[in-house]
């Protein structure tokens, strides 16, 4: 079991950047998979970008480029740097993580781009 919060969510004007934080209850040193999604007023929650213990990476194809998933096992802690921000990237940005089969999300931190 785990609980995580996430920080560094606001407002931000296009083309600008934020550095999103999720920190965690526990080691995750272990945890095989953590991820950020986002989720936009009336539309779904997505996958935005993920990270393995491993350390390998995966991002949705809007994203590429722009956003950098990483974490630090030492800090417990899972990092999303968003670079370039547009309207479009408003939404919730929630951090998960997957133990066991079992998903445990945070409570969401909120990214508005607005000029």
């Amino acid at each position: 079991q785990v609980q995580l919060v996430e920080s560094g969510g606001g407002l931000v004007q296009p083309g600008g950047s934020l550095r999103l934080s999720c920190t965690a209850s526990r080691s995750i040193f272990s945890i095989a998979f953590m991820g950020w999604y986002r989720q936009a007023p009336g539309k779904e929650r997505e996958l935005v970008a993920g990270i393995s213990s491993g350390d390998s990476t995966n991002y949705a194809d809007s994203v590429k480029g722009r956003f950098t998933i990483s974490r630090d096992n030492a800090k417990n802690m899972v990092y999303l740097q968003i670079n370039s921000l547009k309207p479009e990237d408003t939404a919730v940005y929630y951090c998960k993580a997957t133990i066991a089969l079992t998903h445990y999300w945070g409570q969401g931190t909120q990214v508005t781009v607005s000029s």
